[in-house]
């Protein structure tokens, strides 16, 4: 099957002497995005022939702590949702939600 058609996705860091991310910014030319400033950013990417997962994991000196842990919740919320549509398995997704649960109860923020 021919590809009918390609979107790009890009990220943009700027670093400072010490090559610590000050500045990320990333584009979405599908969704009409340019340049929108972020403070993280979390990139998983699947190589089937090594079965490996690189990753990329990126927060500016900006980012503050308490939303740090308010994006890892949020993260967590979707990768089940995720999880769930991808695999079709309701019940090891719900057990990924009652762990973003638990996460947000110790963390001390409320799920969205």
């Amino acid at each position: 099957m021919a590809v009918k058609h390609k979107s790009e996705i890009g990220i943009k860091v700027g670093l400072d002497e010490n090559r610590v991310p000050e500045e990320l910014y990333w584009s979405a030319d599908d969704g009409g995005i340019t340049d929108m400033e972020a403070k993280a950013l979390l990139l998983s990417v699947w190589d089937s022939a090594g079965k490996d997962t690189y990753k990329i994991n990126l927060w500016t000196k900006e980012m503050p702590v308490n939303e740090m842990i308010q994006f890892f919740h949020q993260t967590l919320v979707s990768m089940a949702d995720t999880f769930e549509t991808s695999t079709g398995d309701e019940k090891m997704s719900a057990t990924m939600r009652d762990f973003c649960d638990y996460y947000a109860e110790k963390m001390g923020i409320k799920r969205q």
